[in-house]
């Protein structure tokens, strides 16, 4: 039995990838200038179609080809979100493919996503706080 619901532990795995992809654009920000140095991203998708796969009720319909596909299909389905390198770009003489627009782009969305997040936790634990306590 957990004192926690499925919501709460979701919204953990959302910080934890969100704190993952932090450290990730961090690491590329830090190799800007660092010869042959590929950027990496992280990757969703796989841990988008697992979520998926565990949930055996949920019925989704693409309306377009380029939206990510929900279907099972794919062999090994990895739980987690993945870190994966860019290494089709080049930007920079030196063999770089670090765009700073790009990353500080993505840390500004990143940001953004963790503080809604944060809030949406924090509402959860003082919900429970205000329970505990009895209202007081």
């Amino acid at each position: 039995m957990s004192i926690f619901s499925t919501s709460t532990t979701n919204l953990e795995n959302a910080l934890n990838v969100a704190s993952l992809k932090q450290r990730v654009i961090s690491s590329n920000v830090a190799n800007v200038d660092t010869p042959n140095y590929k950027s990496k991203e992280v990757s969703f998708q796989s841990a988008l179609l697992n979520a998926v796969e565990q949930q055996k009720g949920l019925k989704s319909y693409r309306t377009s080809e380029k939206h990510l596909p929900f279907s099972t299909h794919q062999s090994a389905i990895s739980p987690y979100a993945k870190v994966v390198s860019r290494p089709h770009t080049l930007f920079n003489h030196n063999g770089n493919n670090v765009d700073m627009d790009y990353e500080m782009a993505q840390l500004a969305q990143n940001q953004l996503w963790y503080n809604a997040l944060t809030e949406r936790i924090n509402g959860r634990f003082n919900s429970l706080r205000t329970v505990i306590t009895d209202g007081r």
